[in-house]
């Protein structure tokens, strides 16, 4: 009798352990990545998107998606979406600029304190609080570094794929680099009014001095005393050519142009496009190509 007893006590226990098993792998499939399950990478704007995508290829298992669409352009005033928040709470990286370009990016850190975060603008030296580092060539190579090792860390069963496609899209911004220097070397110097301060990288990398900036946007309203200050600048310096965003800096560039003999040209600040692979690397070689035209090389 006292055997059928422990008989079935054994039975209960064994019965209770596979139970408490399949419960804890169930709540481990809930909570946990299941097998298979995609690794999600969600980038803040444009330039980090294609930075991004060149990094991650075709690598399989990895989704990636941009927060913002290619309209909104840079992020200063961004306001978080309820759509933003969703796909952010799905994702195993944000892949940010940093250097305060994100604004909201405290609030994304408070909202989901476990989502690494790569700040692609560390360890990066900026111009004082203007971030707009992926308008150097030689420092947008930093960030792909940079988001290329974050990457590395947060999942490594892909890191090999972030490797080797992050040295194939280096080696293409180097040959676009020497470009560049080439340009630097045709100009020989000299100085530059920028209509904006992401212009500044670009000028920097090809050896112009910036004598004036006057940051544009769509809230910017310019006094006749700015305008003045600007063809004193010119007259002053002798500037030959003026770097200009089209979106904001149009009416300026028009004022100056009817004034004096200075060149206004229009560059691409990289922040809108096409979510092609290759869209760095075309929009800036036309910014070279643009400039080159303008001194007339």
């Amino acid at each position: 009798m006292k055997k059928k007893y422990v008989f079935v006590i054994v039975m209960l226990v064994c019965i209770w352990m596979v139970g408490s098993g399949a419960t804890g792998l169930y709540l481990h499939m809930e909570t946990g990545r299941e097998e298979g399950q995609e690794f999600t990478v969600v980038t803040s704007f444009y330039p980090m998107y294609i930075a991004a995508r060149n990094i991650i290829g075709e690598a399989d298992g990895v989704t990636l998606q941009n927060l913002s669409e290619p309209k909104t352009g840079c992020l200063h005033d961004y306001q978080l979406t309820p759509e933003d928040m969703k796909l952010l709470s799905k994702a195993d990286v944000f892949i940010v600029n940093g250097g305060g370009i994100e604004s909201f990016l405290s609030d994304v850190a408070a909202a989901y304190p476990d989502l690494r975060i790569v700040q692609a603008c560390d360890g990066i030296e900026t111009d004082g609080d203007n971030a707009h580092v992926w308008m150097s060539i030689g420092r947008y190579e930093q960030q792909i570094a940079g988001i290329t090792q974050g990457l590395m860390d947060a999942d490594e069963t892909h890191g090999n794929d972030y490797r080797q496609n992050s040295a194939a899209y280096t080696k293409k911004l180097e040959k676009l680099k020497e470009e560049a220097e080439e340009l630097k070397r045709s100009i020989g110097g000299g100085k530059v009014i920028l209509f904006h301060e992401a212009y500044s990288y670009l000028a920097e990398e090809l050896g112009l001095e910036t004598a004036y900036v006057m940051d544009l946007d769509e809230e910017r309203q310019i006094s006749a005393g700015e305008v003045a200050d600007v063809i004193r600048e010119i007259e002053k310096n002798r500037i030959p050519v003026i770097l200009a965003e089209e979106l904001y800096g149009k009416s300026m560039g028009d004022s100056v142009e009817s004034e004096t003999d200075t060149k206004v040209v229009y560059l691409d600040t990289l922040v809108r496009g096409e979510y092609e692979a290759d869209s760095y690397l075309d929009a800036m070689r036309e910014n070279l190509r643009i400039i080159r035209e303008a001194y007339g090389l």
